[in-house]
């Protein structure tokens, strides 16, 4: 019988080269999985489904860009050669919630120079660089005086802040002047530290996993339904890599569970700010109804659903009985506020110097996104409504090319299949 014990060392040596190949093979198929995440999702073009040509829809939504960030009428404004921001013109001020709505428009239509000049001014303007607010933003500046109108947070300017720069990080790298990702995790890691020292906290309330409607005092105890987001927190949870995932994934979940608290069974409305429960919350300057907040609601469910779909029995029940009450009020002519029931409200909630019930294109906008969930034939009509609506003054020479401009943009781009999770890019 021969001795094969001289071929031992070998025969270790070779096992250790194949396990190491193994698990080479393993890291780099996770790896790959990993960078690959959302790569599959179908992004639907439902202007095209709804009968409308590809050049048509393109020129549609290049305009509506052109009307808000470069027409007369436009709410973008650059300042020297690198900055720029997006104005409340209404309101005269500059808000967390157009600059970073801007820097979501750019990064999704790659307008790459326009991203980084609203970056640029909101971190040397708004966002705190020391003390307890620390990488938050103030939520209102005013480019007159150039000085904050308030110190204070608008939680979700943070929200769309984060996101937009994890986008423009897989979109455009992190190596062309902005460190796209560390300004992400920058926002991202400051949140984890504030724990309520000196009233300021977490953009999200811990114990119920629901974002905020300001991260400071007693308001870190109640929300704003608009400003719930799921589809965000399941970005989060891929691309921001920062321990959290798994929190990100639940607060996913509580805010696709909390829709289905905060609107009313009937009419599928929901007041504009409420309890974590999703009961109302009324304000000293406001009782509870459906107001301009609460319009940005149908288009997060929508986005949701376009991109996940992990609520898709309960979304599409939301969106048929969203677009009946709608379609009951008479499609030209329903209202922009209610009562949660369907009533007309006794308070209405001034726009600007104006105080004013109207069919607005901000929620002829929102309301159209539906049509993602709706898919039966009949809810065209609500596309055919965008389609044919004008960001022109209405007949009492009222204008908002801020909110109702950007709502009016938002759905186009979601319609047209150009509102996307932006997947790492080769570089």
């Amino acid at each position: 019988m021969k001795n094969y014990n001289y071929l031992y060392p070998h025969v270790h040596k070779i096992g250790l080269f194949l396990m190491t190949i193994l698990f080479s093979s393993m890291f780099f198929a996770q790896t790959k999985k990993s960078t690959r995440a959302f790569e599959n999702i179908k992004y639907r073009n439902i202007f095209l489904e709804a009968g409308y040509k590809k050049e048509a829809i393109d020129k549609k939504l290049s305009k509506a860009y052109y009307d808000i960030f470069e027409g007369p009428n436009r709410v973008y404004f650059t300042v020297g050669d690198t900055m720029a921001y997006v104005s409340d013109v209404k309101n005269k001020d500059a808000r967390t919630e157009g600059m970073s709505y801007g820097m979501m428009v750019a990064v999704q239509l790659d307008k790459k120079d326009v991203f980084d000049r609203i970056w640029r001014f909101s971190k040397a303007y708004l966002q705190h660089q020391s003390g307890l607010r620390e990488s938050y933003f103030a939520w209102s500046f005013n480019p007159v005086t150039m000085k904050q109108n308030s110190p204070g947070s608008a939680s979700d300017g943070e929200l769309y802040y984060i996101t937009s720069l994890l986008f423009a990080s897989n979109k455009w790298g992190n190596d062309t002047g902005i460190n796209y990702y560390k300004e992400a995790r920058r926002i991202l890691d400051a949140m984890w530290k504030k724990d309520g020292t000196g009233n300021i906290y977490n953009l999200i309330n811990t114990e119920h996993k629901q974002i905020t409607f300001v991260p400071e005092g007693n308001s870190y105890n109640w929300t704003d339904p608009s400003y719930h987001l799921p589809a965000f927190y399941e970005v989060w949870s891929e691309y921001a890599k920062d321990g959290h995932e798994e929190f990100y994934k639940a607060c996913a979940d509580t805010s696709r569970v909390f829709f289905k608290r905060a609107t009313h069974p009937m009419t599928g409305l929901n007041s504009d700010y409420t309890e974590f429960s999703g009961a109302p919350h009324p304000t000293r300057w406001m009782p509870a109804g459906f107001r301009y907040d609460s319009w940005r609601v149908p288009m997060n469910i929508a986005m949701d659903y376009a991109w996940f779909r992990k609520d898709k029995k309960w979304q599409k029940e939301y969106a048929v009985k969203f677009q009946k009450f709608l379609r009951s009020k008479g499609m030209d002519t329903y209202e922009d506020q209610f009562n949660l029931d369907g009533s007309t409200p006794e308070f209405i909630l001034q726009a600007g110097p104006v105080k004013k019930l109207r069919h607005s294109i901000g929620l002829v906008s929102t309301a159209a996104t539906t049509a993602l969930i709706n898919d039966e034939k009949g809810s065209l009509d609500f596309v055919h409504a965008v389609w044919n609506a004008k960001l022109e003054p209405y007949e009492d020479g009222y204008f908002d090319p801020y909110y109702d401009g950007l709502m009016y943009l938002f759905s186009l781009m979601h319609l047209s299949g150009n509102y996307k999770i932006i997947t790492p890019q080769v570089h």
